[in-house]
C-alpha cells in the first residue's frame, strides 16, 4: 500500500494551511486491533505515521502499513502516541463519524432539475447539501458530474486509482450538456471520459432524461457517444443508467421542464430497448438500461430479472423493483395455511409501486388469519400523484393514511427513513407519525422482513 505525502496532510505542514479534522470514532469492532488499543467512540485519530487522511480512503492506505504510529487525542483533548505492528490486511476495526475529514466537495452546477433545489425551505441542513464529490463516488456511488475537479484530484484519482467512478452524463453533446448543467465547464464531458479510458479507469454513468431537452435524438447520441467507450477487455464506460427526470412543487418558476408522461415514457422504451440489443451484440451485455420507474409510468410490464444481468445501476432504480419482486416470491414459495392467531396489517407503498406488488398481496391473503392491506399512496407534500416509495414523505403517511382502518400495525419500508435515524424526508419523526396515525408503525427491511412481519407476532 502508499505511504505518501500525497495520501494525506504532512502533520508538520504550514500551520496556516487548511488541514484536515481528526478522523472521530463512531465504533469499534468487537476483538478489533482497535478495541485491543484501548479505542473508544468520541476519540480523534489525528495523523497515521506522521501523515492526516483527508478522508477514509487515504486512512485505508494509510492503515495498510506493516508498522504504523497513531495520534490519538482523547474527547478532552489528551494526546496519546501509539506504536504497533500488524499484518497489512489487518484493519484497525474503527468506524468513523464522517467519510471526508477535509470538507465536502460540492456542485459548481445550476442544473434546474436539481433535486436538492426542488425542497421547500426550513429543513436539516443536510438535505441542501449539493454533493458532488469524487472520494463519495468511489465509497459509496453517489454520482457526480466531474466539472469541479481540480488538476490534484485527476491526479489523485489516477494515483489511487480511484475506480470505477459514477458520473451523471445526462448529454454527450457539448452545448447540451452545458445548457443542462448551466456549467461551461460541463461540455468537456467526452475529453474526460476519454481520460479514463487512457488511464485504465472506469465509471458507470447515467442519465437523467428531460422531456423536449436530452431526450428522443439527443438520447439516442449521447447512448451512441457513450458505446465508443464501452468495449475492449477494459470499458471505460461499464454501464449506463437512463432514468426520468423527478420534479416537485417546490421547483423554480420558469425552469422550463415538464414531467414524464406515460406516452413519453412509451417512445424512451421504443428508443432505448432496440439500442440495448444492438449493446448486445458489440458488448455481450445490454449495457445500458432504463430505470424500473419507465416501465411502470408507461403501464408495461418490467423486464425480466435475467435481463438486468448482475444489476449493476440496482442503486439507481434499474431492476430495485424487479429484484424486490423475485426475492417476495422466494420469501412467499411456502406459506402456512393459517396463522395461529388473527392478523390484520397494512403495508405502506408508493403509488408508482402499488400495482406491481398486487399479486404477492394476493398469494398472502390465502393463508388463513392474515388480512394484509396494501396502503399504495402519492405525494402530496412533494406534489406528485406517482411516486416510489422512498419519497414518501411523514406527512403523505399522515395525509393518506389518517382516519382509515390500519389494522394492528403498518408496515413501514425502510428506505422511507433517513439512515440509522427514525426520521423521514420532510424531517416529521417516526414517533409524531406514529402518534398521529394512533397505530404502531414497524419498520420493515428486504423482502423476507415483510413477509416475516406477516407471519410472525413481533415481541
Amino acid at each position: 500500500m502508499w505511504n505518501e505525502p500525497s495520501d494525506g496532510v504532512p502533520l508538520q505542514a504550514d500551520p496556516s494551511a487548511a488541514a484536515p479534522q481528526p478522523a472521530v470514532v463512531a465504533t469499534v469492532e468487537p476483538g478489533s486491533i482497535g478495541e485491543e488499543l484501548g479505542f473508544q467512540p468520541g476519540d480523534r485519530l489525528v495523523a497515521v505515521n506522521g501523515i492526516r487522511p483527508r478522508d477514509l480512503i487515504d486512512l485505508r492506505m494509510l492503515c495498510g502499513e506493516e508498522d504504523l504510529a497513531l495520534e490519538v487525542e482523547d474527547p478532552d483533548g489528551t494526546s496519546h502516541h501509539i506504536e504497533l505492528e500488524k499484518d497489512a490486511d489487518d484493519g484497525l476495526g474503527l468506524g468513523f463519524t464522517e467519510a471526508l475529514f477535509d470538507g465536502l466537495k460540492q456542485c459548481n452546477n445550476h442544473c434546474p432539475f436539481c433535486f436538492i433545489d426542488q425542497q421547500p425551505p426550513g429543513r436539516r441542513s443536510s438535505l441542501y447539501l449539493k454533493d458532488d464529490d469524487y472520494r463519495l463516488s468511489f465509497l459509496y456511488g453517489s454520482y457526480l458530474t466531474l466539472t469541479n475537479l481540480l488538476p490534484a484530484d485527476w491526479q489523485r484519482i489516477e494515483r489511487q486509482r480511484l475506480s470505477p467512478l459514477f458520473v451523471s452524463v445526462h448529454a454527450t453533446d457539448p452545448a447540451l450538456r452545458s445548457r443542462l448543467l448551466v456549467n461551461e465547464r460541463a461540455g468537456q464531458i467526452l475529453d474526460q471520459i476519454a481520460w479514463f479510458q487512457a488511464k485504465r479507469l472506469q465509471i458507470h454513468a447515467q442519465v437523467v432524461v428531460c422531456p423536449g431537452l436530452n431526450d428522443g435524438e439527443a438520447l439516442v447520441q449521447t447512448l451512441q457517444d457513450l458505446a465508443r467507450f464501452g468495449g475492449g477487455d477494459w470499458p471505460a464506460v461499464l454501464s449506463v443508467a437512463v432514468v426520468p427526470v423527478g420534479l416537485t412543487r417546490f421547483r423554480p418558476d420558469g425552469d422550463g421542464l415538464v414531467p414524464v408522461t406515460p406516452a413519453m415514457a412509451r417512445r424512451t422504451i421504443a428508443v432505448v430497448e432496440p439500442l440495448q440489443q444492438q449493446f448486445s451484440e458489440r458488448f455481450g451485455s445490454r449495457w445500458a438500461w432504463l430505470s424500473d420507474e419507465w416501465y411502470l409510468m408507461a403501464g408495461l410490464p418490467l423486464p425480466q430479472r435475467a435481463s438486468y444481468e448482475d444489476l449493476p445501476q440496482q442503486e439507481n432504480g434499474v431492476g430495485s423493483i424487479r429484484a424486490f419482486l423475485e426475492q417476495l416470491d422466494d420469501a412467499t414459495q411456502e406459506l402456512p395455511a393459517a396463522l395461529p392467531k388473527f392478523r390484520s396489517l397494512s403495508w405502506v407503498v408508493g403509488s408508482l409501486v402499488g400495482p406491481s406488488l398486487k399479486p404477492v398481496v394476493e398469494r398472502l391473503h390465502q393463508v388463513q388469519g392474515l388480512d394484509l392491506r396494501l396502503q399504495s399512496l402519492p405525494s402530496p407534500y412533494w406534489g406528485c400523484e406517482q411516486v416510489v416509495t422512498g419519497l414518501l414523505t411523514g406527512q403523505d403517511l399522515i395525509d393518506g393514511l389518517q382516519g382509515k382502518d390500519l389494522g394492528d400495525a403498518v408496515l413501514l419500508p425502510a428506505v422511507l427513513l433517513r439512515q440509522g435515524q427514525p426520521v423521514f424526508l420532510d424531517d416529521l419523526s417516526l414517533e409524531t407519525v406514529e402518534q398521529r396515525l394512533g397505530v404502531p408503525l414497524q419498520v420493515v427491511g428486504g423482502a423476507a422482513e415483510v413477509v416475516a412481519a406477516c407471519l410472525h407476532e413481533t415481541p
